[in-house]
């Protein structure tokens, strides 16, 4: 039997049984958004330490006991989460830090930590009998919904904007999903990707409405601390678009702590696009999390453009009760920060992913981390999402057209 025992929402404490409610606090419609509880003293019975460090299931399974889900539950054959995590010595010393980690989620099965999310929803969907599994996205979760249900033979339809680039939706036609390309935005396809799965009957995976992919999500810092030899950080820089990866962490580190496996608690710091920035700007203003409104869009980090953040009461909790903060970062910045991330320790992020390691290069000089402390930079894509964005890009390698002499390429190489 599963180990989580309940649903609360964060917004008026009432408590419900798992079953009781399927998504959302039904007294706040759709913005009620719910955490998942569990029984910790049974998690830590049934999964002892000393027996998780032996496991040699190198996925977001080694965790299942912390995850929403039943112990018999088949899972996908794709191999999920377990991401490395790169010592950045290089970059670190170009910034005066003493311990820099990169942990690299790029290298998951469709390029994206969403990966983690849409393998809990899958899972969930098939427990649930569900005929059909859709998601709204700005291309990572459904490429990560569309990979993770082709695996296991599970219909699905996806809700994108009509402008995301190509390569996310080759993804999604390669593995036989029906893809909606809505002329619209990211809180349009949204919109109606709840209005479909209401209608139809369909299991709906949309961040900051399935309370279930906060949990899918945290998988990323429990391998971390674990990563770390439960040592967790002082620090975690992660990109934020509509929140649920930072509630995620935030969640997954307060389990740990539950568990009595980590000491404290890090400080996450969230960063947002400088065109996406609605919680920056709210955290900046001390403005409650329900009273934020959208803002327009305009950034290439598609994967975190949010007019407005859907985990925004999860993603404001996880960085004011960590003693964080939020940073907003220029396209510019991103840019710098992909060739900077690629050239001093090998990974390749796309925009998203890179403003998280742009948002430490901000951090640094600005005071808002120390010398001393270990941090680590959660990258959430891989930069082959998106190549657009690395054409734009002075860069430091160069192309030079040859003809196929030796002689041509010394003429070249001077």
């Amino acid at each position: 039997m599963s180990h989580a025992i309940g649903l609360k929402c964060l917004l008026c404490g009432a408590e419900y049984a798992l079953h009781e409610v399927e998504y959302v606090c039904p007294l706040h419609g759709d913005e009620g958004i719910l955490d998942v509880q569990y029984d910790y003293a049974s998690i830590s019975r049934t999964l002892p330490l000393e027996d998780l460090v032996g496991s040699r299931d190198y996925s977001i399974w080694r965790y299942k006991p912390l995850l929403p889900v039943e112990p018999e539950s088949p899972v996908p054959p794709l191999s999920v989460g377990w991401t490395p995590l790169y010592p950045a010595d290089r970059l670190a010393e170009s910034l005066n830090l003493k311990h820099l980690w990169i942990k690299d989620d790029g290298r998951q099965p469709t390029a994206s930590l969403k990966d983690r999310a849409s393998a809990i929803a899958v899972v969930r969907a098939r427990e649930a009998g569900s005929q059909i599994v859709a998601t709204a996205s700005t291309g990572n979760a459904a490429a990560a919904l569309a990979g993770l249900c082709a695996s296991v033979g599970q219909p699905n339809v996806i809700f994108v904007p009509a402008s995301i680039p190509e390569a996310k939706i080759a993804q999604l036609l390669v593995f036989g999903s029906t893809v909606l390309l809505v002329e619209g935005t990211y809180d349009d396809a949204f919109e109606l990707c709840l209005e479909a799965t209401r209608t139809y009957g369909w299991y709906n995976r949309n961040t900051g409405y399935n309370p279930y992919m906060t949990e899918g999500k945290k998988t990323a810092v429990l391998e971390i601390c674990e990563q770390l030899y439960w040592r967790a950080p002082d620090c975690i820089f992660v990109s934020v678009g509509d929140g649920c990866i930072i509630g995620g962490l935030h969640k997954g580190l307060k389990d740990l702590l539950a568990l009595g496996w980590i000491d404290h608690m890090p400080r996450l710091i969230g960063v947002q696009a400088a065109g996406s920035a609605a919680l920056y700007n709210a955290w900046k203003r001390g403005v409650d999390p329900s009273e934020i409104t959208p803002v327009e869009v305009h950034t290439i980090a598609d994967s975190i453009a949010a007019g407005l953040p859907r985990d925004r009461i999860k993603a404001m909790r996880a960085v004011r009760e960590s003693g964080g903060a939020f940073v907003a970062v220029t396209d510019d910045e991103i840019l710098q920060a992909m060739q900077t991330l690629a050239g001093g320790c090998g990974v390749f992020a796309e925009p998203a992913g890179a403003a998280s390691f742009a948002g430490l290069l901000k951090a640094v000089p600005s005071g808002l981390v120390e010398s001393g402390e270990q941090i680590v930079v959660l990258i959430t894509g891989s930069g082959l999402k998106d190549v657009r964005a690395v054409l734009k890009l002075p860069g430091k390698g160069k192309t030079v057209r040859i003809e196929p002499r030796l002689e041509a390429v010394a003429a070249a190489l001077q």
